[in-house]
This record gives structure tokens, sequence and C-alpha cells, in this order.
């Protein structure tokens, strides 16, 4: 069931702007007020610079932005956008993720987004992929370039969720391909949630391969 229009996705209150989709009280109970490490997104005691796990064993990409970590309401929001037919929501948990990057002071500016691939038979049975809904709406407000089939999976793959860190990394391996030139470019990749960051990880190895300059990722929830 779509929401009542002009009201507010969590209270169901009028919105002054209904394009929002989420009140102003609401909004402030989504975003994340502890601090987490710049670039795996990760608890930290630092916003300085990167934390001691990275600082030991960096992940592929520079830098992360998160709105919160998976807890109500947000998670609410995201489940149902993901899994019961919301699709107009994305507008909704895009602007809150575009927030959430304007707070911050230390990404370059990007050139080209991406998002994360769905397989096909995933896809259909869905009826839309959440990543690409996400990055055409902040492709369009930030003015950036955004090609749907930048990268493809070229091979199914079990549920990630369903799987432990060893398996969803191995799970991953060799899945994408790049199909434009990114040599030289700022890239961003958008998820709606990194748990293990396996997902967003082999993409931004393939990424670097190719030359990129700098890979950030943007989504939704950073999970513990």
């Amino acid at each position: 069931m779509l929401t009542v229009h002009g009201a507010c996705w969590l209270c169901q209150m009028p919105l002054a702007l209904p394009a929002w989709g989420i009140c102003s009280r609401c909004a402030k109970t989504l975003f994340t007020t502890a601090s987490s490490c710049p670039q795996c997104g990760l608890p930290s005691s630092s916003l300085a610079g990167p934390c001691g796990r990275c600082l030991q064993k960096p992940p592929p990409w520079q830098r992360l932005v998160a709105i919160n970590d998976y807890r109500p309401p947000l998670s609410q929001l995201i489940h149902r956008f993901k899994f019961s037919g919301h699709p107009e929501l994305a507008a909704t948990l895009a602007r809150l993720l575009l927030l959430a990057v304007r707070e911050r002071t230390d990404l370059p500016a990007p050139e080209q987004i991406v998002s994360v691939p769905l397989w096909q038979r995933r896809h259909w049975r869905r009826g839309y992929n959440q990543s690409e809904l996400l990055c055409r709406a902040l492709a369009s407000w930030l003015g950036v370039d955004y090609q749907p089939r930048a990268i493809t999976r070229i091979r199914p793959t079990a549920t990630q969720h369903q799987l432990s860190a060893r398996l969803r990394k191995h799970n991953l391996k060799n899945a994408f391909q790049l199909e434009l030139p990114v040599r030289g470019r700022h890239m961003v990749i958008v998820d709606d949630v990194v748990t293990t960051g396996s997902t967003v990880a082999e993409i931004s190895r393939l990424l670097l391969r190719n030359g990129a300059a700098s890979v950030q990722v943007w989504c939704l929830c950073r999970t513990l």
C-alpha cells in the first residue's frame, strides 16, 4: 500500500514538503550520533583519520558514508523499500543519504556513481534494483554521470545475508564486470546496506584495477 499522499512515512503526519517523505521530527531520529571511522564506517573513537582496523588492514575503498547502522526506524524503511514493493521510497531514502554526504568535508567531488547490480532473475522477481533507484535520484541532484549498466553481474551468486563473512567474499569473486572506462575518475558506489563489505569491496577492487582515482561507498546503513 502506498503512503498517504503528503504524509510522513513514519508518523503519518502531514508534510509541509511532501516530496521529502519524512517529517523533520522523524528525520532527526534517523541519523547516527555515534562517531565512526571515515574509511570503514565502523565505530571509532576518532573522526580525524582511519581507525586501528583500517590502519592495519584498510578496505579497498577510501571513504564510506552511511545514514546510520541497521536499526529502527531506518531499518524498517529499508525493509519496506527493498522487500515490500515500495520503490517510491527511493527518493526519500536518497535524500537522507545526500544529507549525510553533505555533512562530510573529507570527500572528493564524485565524477561518476555506480550501482550494485542484481542478477537478472532476482531483479525480475523484485521488479527493480533498489541501488539503481537510489543512484538515479542522487546523480540527478548532484549533476554527475550515472550509467545503470556500468557494472554488470556476470554470474549468479547466493544471497549474501545467508552466508558467513568468509563465504560472502568467495561468493562474489569475479562476479562483476566493468562496462565503461573509469581511469582517473573519482567514483562512488551506492548500496542499501553494507554488512561485511564484501560486495562493495569486490566492486571497489574492480574499479581501482581499471584506473579509478578514488572510490567512495555511500550506503543507507552500515551494520556492525
